[in-house]
């Protein structure tokens, strides 16, 4: 099961964890609260019957893998660097974890940041509009497919983007409690 937790302000590694002190935890209710994240479990080994469901479900037409390590990325360093800039999408960004773990933080209401520890068969949708980021953990190893609507849309906004249609329809979701 995914845990989430509110980050500290340490600039420490962004591989650690970043509790605060005492650690405050997030529920899966409260994440989507919050944030409008979603979350599924699948299993792991056998995940294929539910994603083609949720993929029927929700439109996705296009998916690949991802793979992100020294020995697998190219540019490792920028790479990570630039996945942990903190940006929006115009589109739900959308990852199911195979092998591995890492962290996405998520901006939730109050502008604070919710670290998501994700790990095998984690699902998680982030909507469009929201602020991210994405990290390693200390394992420096993670596999995802990735979904969209249509064709892929790559291309991350870095912060600040509030003039952008997606952001302002994202606040005002977040406003009325994801409600629609």
């Amino acid at each position: 099961m995914v845990r989430a937790w509110f980050m500290d302000s340490s600039d420490e590694d962004q591989r650690l964890e970043h509790h605060r002190d005492p650690p405050q935890l997030v529920s899966l209710d409260q994440l989507f609260k919050l944030s409008g994240v979603e979350y599924f479990k699948l299993d792991p080994e056998n995940y294929q019957k539910d994603l083609e469901n949720l993929k029927k479900k929700r439109g996705y037409t296009y998916e690949d893998n991802i793979t992100c390590s020294k020995e697998c990325l190219e540019n490792y360093e920028q790479k990570l660097k630039s996945f942990f800039t903190e940006h929006l999408h115009t589109e739900e960004e959308i990852r199911f974890v195979l092998r591995g773990s890492g962290y996405f933080d998520v901006r939730d209401i109050n502008d604070e940041w919710i670290r998501i520890a994700v790990s095998p068969g984690d699902l998680i949708i982030i909507p469009a509009g929201i602020y991210h980021r994405f990290t390693l953990d200390s394992e420096d190893f993670i596999e995802a497919k990735r979904f969209f609507i249509g064709q892929p849309v790559w291309t991350p906004h870095n912060r600040p983007a509030d003039d952008m249609e997606c952001r302002k329809h994202y606040l005002q979701r977040v406003s009325r409690g994801f409600e629609e």
